[in-house]
């Protein structure tokens, strides 16, 4: 039973660790530049972690269970999307376009607030008689009420992006993850159930990284306008240069187009 929950706690706590690869924190910083609640930063690492475990989980299950094995070429072209998308991210931020995106498809805040009060109207016309299915009712709209309140006013384009980009992480990460385990678990069920706590640990891990994250471009936007505006260009500056690093790394140097590619699950 001790050993049991020592690899559950260690799961957890390696996977936490791994939300702190310097791709992935780059990825989120240069989402969350933008952000100014720091609940919604900590709502899209949540988004983020959850995005990633469902590749984890899927692919690494998939290697685990089937044996699957994945070509070098396809391996260095998952990691390749890595970069990429950190180029995309960094020219969108630094182009203003992710600005543009994300004002357009957030719902204004006294939008929210007006369906909110139409919201409780509608529960106070529609109270039962009966106290049980009043109270039932009350309950299923205070659900609804935290949903509006929480994924409402964050917008569409701010939940798939954390998501697909976290989905991407994951894709590039699965087979070294697997792999891994493969080596410390012989039974394929137990492989299995360490990568859900593996994932598990990652949400909980990148949440507190973009609540960190999002504090200080929170408050410097209230205090100090010209230092985040140059922390979003660093920002996006890096996510361009640490992008482009990783694209040069699998096209040219691990030879992704070359007649036999070099790749090694990390």
């Amino acid at each position: 039973m001790i050993a049991l929950l020592s690899i559950v706690a260690l799961g957890f706590f390696l996977g936490m660790r791994h939300a702190t690869d310097p791709d992935h924190v780059i990825a989120v910083t240069t989402i969350v530049s933008r952000q100014q609640s720091i609940r919604h930063a900590s709502l899209i690492g949540i988004l983020w972690g959850f995005g990633h475990t469902i590749t984890i989980l899927v692919v690494g299950s998939a290697i685990i269970l089937f044996g699957i094995k994945i070509p070098p070429r396809l391996g260095l072209s998952m990691e390749l999307s890595v970069g990429l998308m950190l180029i995309l991210l960094g020219v969108l931020n630094l182009s203003g376009i992710m600005r543009w995106i994300t004002e357009t498809f957030t719902p204004a805040q006294s939008e929210n607030r007006t369906d909110s009060h139409l919201l409780e109207k509608s529960v106070v016309r529609h109270s039962h008689s009966s106290s049980s299915e009043k109270h039932d009712h009350e309950a299923e709209n205070r659900s609804v009420g935290w949903m509006d309140r929480t994924f409402g006013q964050l917008g569409i384009y701010q939940v798939v992006r954390p998501l697909v980009v976290g989905l991407i992480h994951g894709l590039a990460g699965s087979a070294a993850v697997a792999l891994l385990v493969l080596t410390t678990f012989r039974v394929p069920s137990l492989a299995v159930a360490y990568l859900l706590v593996f994932g598990i640990g990652t949400i909980a891990g990148m949440m507190l990284i973009t609540t960190a994250i999002a504090l200080p471009f929170k408050y410097s936007k209230t205090r100090f306008a010209r230092l985040n505006h140059g922390l979003g260009l660093v920002s996006g500056i890096i996510s361009v240069a640490f992008g482009a690093f990783i694209v040069y790394e699998m096209a040219f140097v691990n030879g992704l187009f070359r007649h036999a590619p070099n790749w090694a699950p990390r």
